[in-house]
């Protein structure tokens, strides 16, 4: 048999080799976190641009193949605030505290429709991001809070509408105006309050978002909009507080016409109110978050 040439290495040259040195990596063992966790907020601050980008996209689909486009945004406040004209100003003859009706209803509506849009929207936005919840990871937090900020934009575009219509009455503001900021905060903190409760009771409970119409519909009736708060008693009046929503549009009013009195002790219940809510909806909802992908 033919011998086959082998060639073997020195010694010297295979110790000089390099060694290779083999670390183990770390092990990191993920746990679902029991009991009521942390709100953790930082987690949210590294999210933002996701927060944003979705808020983005809600303004988009909102407008996209439509007709109008953004003019709905003007056209149902116009609207609505042309029947509350019709039939409590001309008709009922409600009291509009010295303030022509149309301007005293539409300057409610304008809070009361970012409210309303940003409670529909957060409490549906959990069972609307489905697809997206179930396929990876992000504090969820940011779905209702990315359906609120979509509704500022419809919020800005009719408030152009009541500028002008201060100048047709020739409504001058007061140095009230200032506070006008802290009252857009907390329209959009009392929609986030409740919407935290319901957005996750929607994800156990789905007949919650059948019940959504009549909430909406139940409090506009409760709340200041198409009549002022002074119908009701003095006495009584610290206790509508209860309702945020009254504390919210009376301060509205306030801040942008100055015509009317302060809110006073009616607007610090209904910050305590919204402080409870809220604390209590974003626990919560903290806990609730972690069966999420699996009922939505």
């Amino acid at each position: 048999m033919p011998e086959i040439a082998t060639t073997e290495a020195p010694v010297a040259e295979l110790q000089e080799l390099p060694s290779v040195q083999t670390t183990e990596l770390p092990h990191i063992r993920i746990e679902p976190k029991r009991g009521w966790v942390s709100v953790d907020l930082k987690d949210l601050w590294e999210y933002r641009e996701l927060l944003f980008f979705l808020a983005w996209r809600d303004v988009k689909v909102r407008y996209k193949q439509t007709a109008l486009g953004a003019a709905w945004a003007v056209i149902q406040p116009l609207f609505t605030m042309l029947l509350f004209t019709l039939f409590f100003g001309r008709l009922a003859k409600v009291p509009s505290d010295g303030i022509p009706y149309p301007l005293f209803s539409y300057t409610a509506l304008l809070p009361w429709q970012l409210f309303a849009y940003a409670l529909t929207e957060s409490s549906n936005s959990v069972i609307a991001n489905e697809r997206l919840i179930t396929k990876v990871y992000f504090p969820r937090l940011i779905v209702p809070l990315a359906s609120i900020l979509a509704g500022l934009v419809d919020f800005a575009i009719a408030f152009v509408l009541v500028l002008g219509m201060m100048v047709w009455y020739h409504a001058v503001p007061t140095w009230a105006i200032l506070t006008l900021p802290f009252f857009v905060l907390f329209t959009i903190v009392t929609a986030l309050a409740v919407g935290l409760w319901l957005s996750a009771l929607n994800v156990q409970y789905r007949d919650v978002r059948y019940t959504l119409t009549f909430i909406v519909q139940f409090w506009l009736i409760a709340s200041p909009v198409a009549y002022s708060a002074t119908l009701v008693p003095a006495k009584w009046r610290v206790f509508y507080g209860l309702n945020p929503m009254a504390g919210v549009i009376e301060g509205f009013r306030w801040a942008l016409l100055g015509k009317t009195a302060a809110p006073g002790a009616m607007l610090w219940v209904s910050v305590v109110v919204v402080a409870f809510v809220l604390v209590g909806g974003l626990y919560y909802y903290r806990r609730m978050e972690k069966t999420f992908a699996d009922l939505v």
